[in-house]
């Protein structure tokens, strides 16, 4: 069940056309939306535990539904995209992601908490299709040697939608989180769905370069030589990535998804959960500025580098906020949010690297990666209820101490097959 490659005179197409900043600036907005999104089920977490008095594993089912879209809808998301192409794929992530949030609505009035866990996997389902469509298209909108850079840079839009969201949903939903009711929830995902329903229609009309659809001639390459995707699969440096991508999502969701708790802690900052939530801006604001950093410093430094300097920083700081106490654990935990910031597009990048009309493929792989999202904060959610909230950090930094490997020697380009 293979998904169609992006073929390698699409990169020479792409790299004349004179409307690349246009079509990157367009998709800026995706980046953004989804990011600010994302964010919100960090607000969720505390907001539902609280109204159904759950334990830190129950309340991890909000991560393990979002991110475990990802791995089920992934393949299906590449098999669409490389039938409608890649503006087309956005259109439909859009839609489906606003009828997500709309279902809150009606999980609002039943009061069921398996309808809204049904709500976010339907949510994460089109964001899925999103990261299927934009994230290889930024990726091929202009040279191969700064695409780490470029995807860095639209990143950057994603962690402002994740700085933003704490603030709104700090504001609108943990208000009154001693008292929560599902009401709280309906104003801000009936704007969502309609903001969603927006640029689906303006997505429509843009005039985007045609990307992501496969002829019928290579589909059918496709279907007789790569039916199992067993080339693909023999891009060591694509599995390592995928592998980083797995654990760098699972340990940044893990570690937002507890700040509420964290910094509620006596012996940490003792803050309210609303007051905690307007931190998680701080976390996420790291990451932005380190985004916008990043994506001009990579135009200098090695990504590898600059990649394995960010993982190791990232290990030292958790390692203080596990063993300390008082403004040095909550300030260390918050600046890992400055460290995560170039690990995902760049992990990403480089793990496409020279997968040449098997980018396609390649990235349907690492955003089937993404699950880790569901996984890892899920098992910190059980060490969180057997030995603390502190001590849980342990798994994060196990993620950090593989991203630092993969981005020393994990991302090396090798294949066992010559294009």
């Amino acid at each position: 069940m293979a998904q169609a490659p992006l073929t390698t005179n699409h990169h020479s197409q792409v790299q004349g056309m004179p409307k690349q900043t246009f079509a990157l600036a367009s998709l800026t907005t995706l980046f953004f939306m989804w990011g600010f999104i994302t964010c919100l089920n960090d607000i969720l977490i505390p907001y539902l535990k609280g109204m159904f008095s759950l334990n830190y594993t129950q309340a991890m089912l909000v991560q393990f539904c979002f991110f475990g879209a990802y791995f089920v809808m992934s393949i299906p998301a590449g098999k669409l995209v490389s039938k409608i192409g890649y503006q087309y794929g956005i259109v439909v992530g859009l839609v489906v992601a606003a009828i997500g949030c709309a279902l809150f609505y009606p999980a609002a009035d039943a009061h069921v908490y398996e309808l809204f866990l049904f709500a976010l996997f339907v949510l994460a389902s089109g964001i899925t299709i999103l990261q299927v469509s934009a994230n290889p298209y930024v990726s091929v909108l202009g040279s191969a040697k700064t695409a780490s850079s470029r995807l860095t840079m639209t990143q950057a839009f994603n962690s402002l939608g994740t700085a933003v969201a704490p603030i709104f949903g700090g504001w609108l939903i943990l208000s009154e989180v001693s008292q929560a009711t599902a009401e709280q929830v309906k104003l801000p995902y009936l704007i969502l769905s309609a903001s969603l329903l927006m640029l689906a229609v303006i997505f429509i009309f843009l005039k985007l370069p045609k990307l992501g659809k496969a002829e019928s001639n290579e589909a059918v390459q496709v279907d007789e030589n790569f039916v199992d995707l067993g080339s693909v699969w023999q891009y060591r440096h694509l599995i390592f990535g995928a592998l980083g991508i797995f654990v760098y999502v699972g340990a940044e969701v893990a570690i937002g998804s507890f700040l509420v708790g964290f910094l509620t802690l006596d012996h940490i900052a003792a803050l309210s959960e609303q007051q905690a939530a307007h931190y998680i801006s701080y976390y996420f604001a790291g990451a932005m500025i380190g985004r916008f950093a990043g994506a001009v410093i990579m135009q200098k430094i090695n990504a590898h580098t600059v990649l394995a300097c960010h993982a190791v920083l990232a290990v030292v700081l958790i390692l203080v906020a596990m063993t300390g106490q008082g403004t040095l654990a909550m300030w260390a935990i918050l600046l890992v949010g400055l460290c995560n910031s170039i690990m995902f597009p760049t992990i990403f990048s480089l793990a496409l690297q020279g997968l040449g009309k098997y980018t396609s493929q390649g990235s349907g792989i690492l955003c089937l990666a993404i699950v880790g999202g569901a996984i890892i904060p899920l098992l910190q959610g059980m060490l969180a209820d057997s030995i603390g909230v502190q001590l849980a950090l342990l798994l994060p930094i196990g993620c950090y101490i593989y991203i630092t490997y993969f981005a020393l020697f994990g991302s090396k380009v090798s294949s066992t097959r010559h294009l």
